[in-house]
């Protein structure tokens, strides 16, 4: 598009960010911290749709951390008898290091992963003191009361209050207080390039295309999760049935604005983030008011099993949040792309009421397998006597290991080793820890599909300056690129919590090189 092409403006901006949600506010208020003036946030949804994924979240970030010591300064949540029966391990950058490394079966850009890890615990005391985010620590989801003590597992402890909602609700705050304007309804067309670089973007405004200039732009808009035509290209046709978890606005915008300047596009555009989701969820949009409610992550309590009565994943192969992000592609691979997690009445009682409880999620109860599966016939389980033979199966698997290491104890907040696999019965596909026997009523079932959150990939980016680069490898100058975006970073599967962490590490960045571009 040329300059003749676009309506004439006034808009001059010191930069530019495309997309309103986390990532993308970070930029913004990075570049106002450098100095920047005159900094303008553009997004195509509305007004009430701010936030873009980041909304839909649980707050979760992944950080580098010393123990409970180092997290007590921002965390809101925790008094000091509480602080005396909390039990945090510390996490180091080896371990987080390792964690989304052996994630993405080794394949992911060492220079990203050690931007995200040795810039992760700054970017989370940045976000306490200058976006002033509500961070305490999640024992609603990362923490188990076990011998009086409430003990944190997985790696990762730091949430928002009031989740995602709790995350970007302190955004606006900021960008409010910092007189940071954003534009709603204004999606991004075309990136404006002078002499090699970038100089601002045509948008759509009030029906009409509308130059704004700035030396800087950078790009958060997201992924393509949300765009079934994107999703059905670049992952398969199965993956036009996956249901959208968070926004509808996150269709591959910054892709197609990127690559028609010369971006190169990197990562693993056939991976993505993708849970196990409450069946009955909308399809093609999250819902704003129960969020992240339609996650069911209770899967390591109980078994899944398929619509012919068979399990296909090792429910206790690791903590939740190591296997969520990748167990949703199992279950879209599934007889209809739905499954049932089911859970006994001992199991049922450790389930996250935010996930669980009545008003958020269709259950379905009996007093025996057999009697929960010819309830679940109605629900599109198609072989009801298999169902209760997996079930007979795993519990006698349960028992003879029980049998055979008696001194084994359960405990859900370390890996226990409590299995189905003894030298005397050894189930095919295993469940490695927290294996208890489905055997006292009542026993209850949820059904799930695959919920999409976010796609892997994205972008060519420059770890130390979150610049775009082109296919020679050079960066593009003024252009950078944050959040879902960033293309490299996860392959395969990723460790919860990093998303949110990594979206702020590459949002700072981004904003702090744009003001060096102004002077």
């Amino acid at each position: 598009m040329t300059d003749s092409t676009a309506q004439a403006s006034n808009s001059d901006f010191d930069c530019i960010v495309v997309g309103s949600g986390h990532a993308g506010s970070c930029a913004a208020l990075a570049a106002a911290d450098a100095g920047l003036k005159r900094i303008l946030i553009i997004d195509k949804c509305p007004e009430e749709w701010a936030g873009g994924n980041g909304y839909f979240t649980a707050g979760a970030h992944r950080t580098v951390h010393g123990g409970l010591a180092d997290l007590l300064p921002i965390v809101r949540n925790v008094d000091p008898i509480q602080a005396q029966n909390t039990d945090v391990e510390p996490y180091t950058h080896e371990q987080f290091t390792s964690d989304i490394m052996r994630l993405g079966d080794g394949r992911s850009d060492a220079g990203l992963v050690k931007a995200v890890v040795d810039n992760s615990r700054a970017a989370v005391q940045w976000l306490s003191e200058r976006v002033d985010v509500p961070f305490t620590l999640a024992f609603n989801r990362q923490a188990y009361l076990v011998d009086g003590r409430q003990r944190f597992w997985g790696g990762m402890a730091l949430a928002v209050q009031d989740g995602g909602k709790g995350l970007i609700a302190a955004h606006r705050k900021a960008l409010k207080d910092t007189g940071i304007q954003t534009w709603f309804e204004t999606p991004a067309i075309e990136l404006v390039m002078e002499d090699g670089a970038v100089a601002g973007v045509v948008v759509r405004r009030a029906g009409e295309l509308v130059k704004l200039s700035a030396p800087a732009v950078v790009l958060a808009c997201g992924g393509y999760e949300a765009s079934r035509d994107l999703r059905a290209k670049h992952m398969g046709e199965e993956w036009v049935r996956a249901k959208v978890r968070g926004t509808p606005y996150n269709t591959g915008d910054g892709l197609a604005l990127g690559t028609r300047v010369g971006a190169a596009l990197r990562g693993d555009f056939g991976g993505c983030h993708s849970t196990c989701w409450d069946a009955h969820a909308p399809a093609d949009t999250g819902d704003r008011l129960l969020s992240n409610q339609f996650t069911k992550s209770g899967y390591p309590l109980g078994l899944m099993l398929n619509a012919h009565g068979q399990r296909f994943v090792d429910e206790g192969a690791d903590f939740r949040n190591y296997t969520y992000a990748a167990y949703g592609r199992a279950v879209l691979r599934q007889p209809g792309g739905a499954a049932f997690q089911v859970f006994d009445a001992r199991a049922a009682g450790w389930l996250r009421a935010e996930e669980y409880a009545d008003g958020v999620v269709r259950k379905v109860y009996a007093d025996s397998a057999a009697a929960l599966a010819d309830k679940l016939v109605e629900e599109g389980l198609e072989d009801p006597q298999q169902f209760v033979k997996t079930i007979e199966e795993y519990n006698e698997a349960v028992r003879r290991f029980q049998e055979e290491h008696p001194e084994r104890r359960w405990d859900p907040a370390v890996k226990d080793g409590l299995s189905t696999q003894s030298s005397g019965c050894a189930l095919e596909i295993p469940k490695s820890n927290w294996a208890l026997p489905i055997d006292q009523a009542p026993f209850v079932a949820v059904k799930i599909a695959c919920g999409i959150t976010f796609t892997f990939g994205g972008l060519a980016v420059d770890p130390e300056t979150a610049a775009v680069l082109s296919e020679s490898g050079a960066p593009i100058k003024g252009l950078f690129c944050t959040g879902e975006l960033v293309g490299g970073l996860y392959y395969s599967n990723y460790p919860g919590g990093s998303g949110l962490t990594a979206g702020a590490v590459f949002g700072r960045k981004a904003g702090q090189q744009a003001a060096k571009l102004v002077g």
